[in-house]
Order: structure tokens, then sequence, then C-alpha cells
């Protein structure tokens, strides 16, 4: 089943790998493939030693797609889609594709492929993706849709992501 976590609420990486080590808890194979984020979170680095969760390799550095210039965005959305295409050909059980609906909506991931596979996999594999867009064409594909809405946070009084909290 195709389960999509949105918005713009904290928790839907949390939310996503929390799943992810259910998932490893009752022996099922996991991928995630984290788009628009660098490999430095505190997460990932705990989810690497689980065995049969599978962390895709990201950039150890990733500015802000919005600060990156033409060459950077080139160089960026041919990884992406390298590390989707990585994450597709995965022999697993449940794929967790973070900040996927982000990815396709600034056109870094072509929404054709994405659907294509949801349609190929929904019945298979569990496929988890998160994101802050609504994009119809993903969402017509899902199970399970869960919306996470940001009623108060830290950063729009100007404090920043804290290590351990939000990364």
């Amino acid at each position: 089943m195709i389960h999509i976590y949105y918005g713009n609420g904290k928790g839907k990486t949390s939310a996503a790998i929390g799943l992810g080590i259910r998932a490893c808890g009752q022996d099922l194979k996991v991928v995630i493939a984290q788009f628009l984020k660098s490999d430095n979170s505190g997460e990932i680095k705990v989810i690497k030693n689980i065995s049969n969760f599978c962390t895709l390799e990201s950039p150890q550095k990733l500015p802000f797609y919005f600060q990156m210039n033409d060459s950077q965005k080139l160089e960026y959305n041919d990884f992406a889609l390298t590390l989707f295409n990585n994450a597709k050909d995965f022999d697993g059980d449940v794929y967790i594709l973070d900040e996927l609906l982000d990815a396709v909506q600034l056109n870094i991931i072509p929404l054709d492929y994405v659907v294509t596979f949801l349609k190929e996999n929904s019945s298979k594999k569990e496929i988890v993706i998160t994101g802050h867009s609504v994009i119809e064409e993903i969402f017509s594909c899902a199970d399970y849709i869960s919306e996470i809405k940001k009623i108060k946070h830290p950063y729009d009084k100007g404090y920043i992501a804290r290590r351990g909290i939000e990364y």
C-alpha cells in the first residue's frame, strides 16, 4: 500500500522512519532515500546500524534548493534521479521516499516516473512518501494520507534547527 505523510508540520520523516523501524522489527527489508536533505540527521546515524534498514547515501552537505545556483541544481537533479532509481531498484518490502513530494514539485524527479513506480508496485510493496506538497496524481494512488499540520513552531520566533531535535 502507499502511505503519504505531508504538510507543513514537524514529524513527517519521524513517522515514516517509525513505520520503517516497526517493519524491521517484523523482519521486513526497508530502504530509505532522502531527497533535498543532507546525510547528517540523527535518525540516519541510528538506522544505519539496523541490519535490514538500508539507507541510500545523500550528500554530506546540501544547501537549500532555492539557495543553489543553476550548476548546483543540475548536479543535484542528476544525483536525485539516480537516488530515485536506486531506491526503486531495491529488493525489499518497504520503501521510504522522504521529501519526494517536494522533489516532484520542484521538477527534480519527473511526476510520470513516480506515478509509474507507484502503479507498478503498490500491490507488492509498502511505499511511504513524505513532503510538503499536495500532488493530486500521487495522492490519488495513495491508500493512507496523513496531514501533519503546524500549529506553532520555534522557527517562527527565529530559532534555528536544533541538533538532535530537528535533525
